[in-house]
């Protein structure tokens, strides 16, 4: 009896193991994919899904992993939110990657994530600040704050319209810009990213969303994304908020004002961004009043999604949650906590996929985190992706890529310099202007570190995150990128150039230059490694410009993120021109230089005379700048009436 009984028993096993795999099977089988329908409301797509995710995959569309720490099977197996490409993370990390490698790396990854349960697509993001900067031969353009003196937000529009494509063609969806930061201190490394120290600029240049996402239609919802095609991307309003009002402009600091004052100064952007259906809201490194943004429920709960109603996601800058304390990372799950209790739904960048599951995991079972607040966070990606078309069309091919660095795009960036560049100086007086320049003239002099060297003219967040000094760093018109170049090309050809870097006094005294042209300024930084408590020229440029000055009549360009020091010397300067961190194509700086264009920029900050004056905005109670918001001296085209 006792050999039967065993049989019998192990048969029952065989049949109780056969039922629970057809049960898992039948589960399996039976996932209602009407989610992925385009003809179903979209709120119906979004329930149907959520419904059928597990805790752990609604956490995980929460995350936003650095593509260099992931594979496709980590995408597969844990159904991750969102890559990102920190600026320098290429293909291969390769900086001359082409845009078919960065199609096919997107492609790659998207297919991991397609084989996952649910197969939710990722959304994959990228800092496109001044143009797909991090692009080999893309169109670069000028940073904010030269666009901030442009005054024109139709520009700016198509200049997120030809930044939209170019990222898209390499099959990324998703970029961090516009940055809609009022920088009240020029003390600051992000005062560049920038458009204005006054709010009214920065939003009118939130017209740079509709040129990213497309147009809103008439009688949307207010609060809703909007992305209007595949060769759009959704955009990100950053930084929320105050983050350009920091003390002494210290990066990630604290910014000191009052309610009236964040509401009335550093907000305008946000409200004119959401109208215009911004998809995601980046929150700031820095605190307000002394309690942490990426902690503040109240700002980014309450007011950013409650109160004006943003629907789209809330996403924390790179390792915001961790820099929530000192050090770093010293609490990290308390800093989750506080985080996503505080109404962030994607944390950028978490250490290690594996411990955030499990500690969100943990505090959601323990009712630390509600389970409301996973299901808003995740409802809220959902509906970006969803408006992206990303489950329609989740892989991308080559058909985007000839846009990349096209003429037309290339000409809009010349165009975008020529605006922006500021006419401080113009000879002695106005009866004797030197600029414009004559083309046709014996023998010029062009100096400076910036006269040739086209990564020391886009400045930061070039190729790489803090950009770079390099002739060769990337491509700008067939004629030349660099404002030598420029200047080569513009004058006639019976005019001699000689160049010299830093020429010493026998060069300066053995040639009679008809005039001489320096371009110098600031050596390229993001973020914190820019900030700048003195805000000279640096050497050896400062001491160029005053040996040349010295010597000959001479038009300085000054290239760089903000005012600089430049009183003391101007007296010995011809003329002045400001001309920021115009990208690649210099040869909108010569446009201007001889005449084919007038200048017409407006400075957007304030010219200070000393740093002992910052920080110091038009409206203050102290105002004496050397150069006034808004100064900018005009030319006429020559032959022009």
């Amino acid at each position: 009896m006792k050999p039967r009984f065993m049989s019998i028993q192990v048969i029952g096993l065989i049949l109780l193991f056969a039922s629970w795999t057809r049960a898992a099977m039948t589960q399996a089988s039976t996932i209602n994919t009407l989610y992925k329908d385009p003809k179903i409301q979209m709120n119906t797509r979004i329930k149907v899904l959520m419904d059928q995710m597990t805790l752990e995959e609604k956490i995980a569309q929460m995350a936003q992993i650095d593509k260099r720490q992931v594979t496709a099977e980590t995408l597969r197996d844990y159904s991750i939110g969102s890559l990102i490409s920190a600026a320098g993370a290429t293909p291969h990390e390769n900086h001359s990657a082409t845009p078919e490698d960065w199609v096919d790396m997107l492609n790659y990854y998207q297919k991991g994530s397609l084989s996952s349960r649910l197969g939710i697509p990722m959304l994959y993001a990228i800092d496109s600040v001044h143009g797909h900067n991090s692009l080999y031969k893309a169109t670069l353009f000028p940073h904010n704050v030269g666009l901030g003196g442009t005054r024109d937000p139709e520009l700016v529009k198509r200049i997120g319209a030809a930044t939209a494509v170019e990222t898209r063609a390499t099959g990324i969806p998703y970029v961090f810009s516009p940055c809609i930061a009022v920088c009240r201190d020029p003390r600051w490394g992000r005062c560049y990213e920038s458009y204005s120290e006054d709010h009214k600029i920065v939003e009118k240049m939130t017209e740079i969303i509709n040129g990213l996402q497309g147009e809103i239609p008439p009688n949307s919802r207010k609060g809703v994304p909007y992305i209007g095609g595949r060769d759009k991307v959704a955009a990100c309003a950053k930084h929320f908020v105050g983050d350009g009002g920091t003390i002494h402009g210290i990066d990630e600091n604290n910014t000191i004002i009052d309610w009236h004052g964040l509401l009335s100064i550093h907000m305008p952007g946000y409200y004119h961004s959401i109208i215009k259906g911004v998809a995601t809201v980046m929150v700031s490194y820095s605190s307000w009043n002394g309690e942490k943004m990426h902690g503040n429920k109240n700002l980014i709960t309450n007011f950013l999604k409650d109160t004006l109603n943003f629907r789209g996601f809330v996403i924390s800058d790179w390792n915001g949650v961790d820099r929530m304390t000192y050090p770093w990372s010293s609490n990290y799950s308390n800093s989750l906590l506080k985080a996503i209790n505080a109404g962030i739904d994607m944390v950028m960048v978490p250490p290690n996929i594996t411990e955030f599951l499990n500690i969100v995991t943990s505090h959601v079972t323990n009712k630390l985190i509600p389970m409301s607040r996973i299901d808003d966070a995740v409802r809220r990606i959902l509906r970006v992706k969803f408006t992206l078309g990303l489950f329609e069309n989740p892989l991308t091919d080559y058909s985007l890529v000839n846009q990349i660095g096209s003429q037309a795009h290339r000409d809009l960036a010349r165009e975008a310099v020529r605006k922006s560049l500021v006419l401080l100086k113009n000879g002695e007086n106005a009866d004797s202007p030197l600029l414009p320049l004559p083309k046709r003239t014996s023998k010029i002099l062009v100096a400076g570190s910036h006269a040739n060297d086209i990564g020391l003219q886009c400045g930061g967040w070039t190729i790489t995150w803090q950009g770079i000094s390099s002739k060769n760093l990337t491509d700008g018109t067939t004629s030349g990128s660099t404002i030598l170049s420029a200047i080569s090309t513009a004058v006639d050809p019976s005019t001699e150039i000689v160049y010299n870097e830093n020429p010493d006094d026998a060069i300066l005294k053995a040639n009679n230059f008809s005039y001489a042209i320096v371009v110098v300024g600031e050596p390229p930084y993001a973020e914190g490694y820019g900030d700048n408590l003195n805000l000279t020229i640096p050497e050896p440029g400062l001491r160029t410009m005053t040996n040349v000055c010295r010597s000959t009549k001479c038009i300085v360009v000054l290239i760089s993120g903000r005012p600089l020091v430049i009183e003391p010397y101007l007296s010995s300067i011809d003329a002045l021109v400001a001309a920021w961190l115009p990208g690649t194509e210099g040869q909108g700086v010569a446009d201007v230089l001889f005449g084919d264009y007038g200048f017409t920029g407006k400075l957007s900050r304030t010219w200070f005379k000393t740093v002992d004056q910052l920080p110091m905005n038009v409206g203050d109670k102290h105002y004496d700048p050397l150069f006034p918001f808004g100064f900018g001296l005009t030319t006429k085209p020559i032959g022009s009436s």
